[in-house]
């Protein structure tokens, strides 16, 4: 039987939140070596309700990190490998023709593999921007129209799609709108010389270690629910506010640095981001309200796919990452 709404300010849902999410991390790290900061932030994602873009070079583990953390939360996990020649309808599903036993046809909705919990699109970038759209539309509203009925998806409901960032050549990028509807840009480094030691010898000799369920569906709903009655102080938004306010060109309150190179800033989904997932960290740690610190370690996940640098930044090779940083600087001087 699903919980009852928690209170904003219950002690033992945020102690037994943070507790779960120790025990959660534990199981992650049977399987994956390293990538802390990776795994915390997927986890902030997941449990803020949102979605995450996570950028890498091929064998960092990308497929292996989201199938674990199905595992791990005992939920369906889809995986779905986006080619060029993918159709809106191989995602979403599709009507096909049945007949009963009395001769009688009729359409049926069959559905794809978005009916999942945990959704991995891979390589999302490889197929045209239709089919991407189809699945972007689908994050959004969280439900599929097929032949004039809807078809609810499941919840909780997470797509953690990934893309390769060294080969642009038959691909389709997302455009800054569409990019827009993932709350999280994540970049995946490659994993330091003991890591990756660590890594050869786990995955070479003998069976792999298997995640053991520490979460239920019912469960993560709660804790997504409680997060969201977290309170915040008024300064805390405030900050995240004019943190993104000064990423547009066009604003006062705009440092010269980001009018020269910024040809486009962040939109207010950007503040509604960076407030949630500060709020997320304070619940994580085990604390009831978040704090300036919380929203500064959000930025640059939040800030690096909703900011657009113009061409003087490019020509001096100076990258979204660089302003954002710039601009934490500024917080701390």
């Amino acid at each position: 039987m699903p919980s009852s709404p928690s209170s904003p300010q219950d002690p033992d849902t945020l102690d037994d939140l943070s507790d779960a999410y120790g025990r959660l991390r534990g199981e992650i790290g049977k399987v994956i070596v390293g990538q802390e900061d990776i795994i915390e932030m997927v986890v902030v994602c997941l449990m803020a309700q949102g979605h995450a873009l996570l950028i890498g070079v091929p064998g960092l583990a990308k497929t292996l990190l989201v199938r674990t953390l199905a595992r791990a939360l005992d939920l369906d996990f889809s995986r779905i490998q986006f080619t060029p020649d993918l159709m809106p309808s191989d995602i979403t599903g599709t009507e096909i023709i049945q007949e009963t036993t009395q001769g009688t046809r009729h359409f049926e909705f069959t559905e794809g593999p978005i009916f999942a919990n945990v959704i991995l699109a891979d390589e999302i970038n490889r197929t045209p921007p239709k089919t991407q759209a189809a699945l972007l539309e689908a994050m959004q509203e969280q439900h599929v129209t097929a032949g004039g009925d809807t078809h609810s998806l499941d919840d909780p409901f997470f797509v953690l799609a990934t893309q390769n960032p060294i080969e642009q050549e038959g691909t389709y990028p997302l455009p800054e709108a569409q990019l827009d509807r993932f709350m999280l840009n994540v970049w995946l480094d490659y994993p330091t010389f003991d890591e990756e030691v660590e890594v050869v010898r786990s995955t070479t000799a003998g069976p792999q270690a298997e995640p053991e369920p520490v979460m239920s569906a019912d469960e993560l709903r709660r804790y997504q629910d409680f997060i969201r009655q977290i309170p915040v102080a008024d300064n805390v938004i405030q900050y995240a506010v004019e943190l993104v306010a000064r990423t547009r060109p066009e604003a006062d309150a705009a440092p010269d640095f980001i009018s020269d190179y910024l040809s486009y800033g962040a939109g207010p989904r950007a503040s509604q981001y960076l407030v949630l997932g500060a709020k997320t960290l304070a619940a994580l740690d085990g604390r009831m309200t978040p704090v300036e610190a919380d929203v500064r370690r959000m930025a640059i996940p939040v800030l690096r796919h909703r900011i657009v640098p113009s061409f003087n930044a490019e020509a001096e090779d100076i990258s979204s990452i660089h302003l954002i940083e710039r601009l934490l600087e500024q917080d701390r001087s």
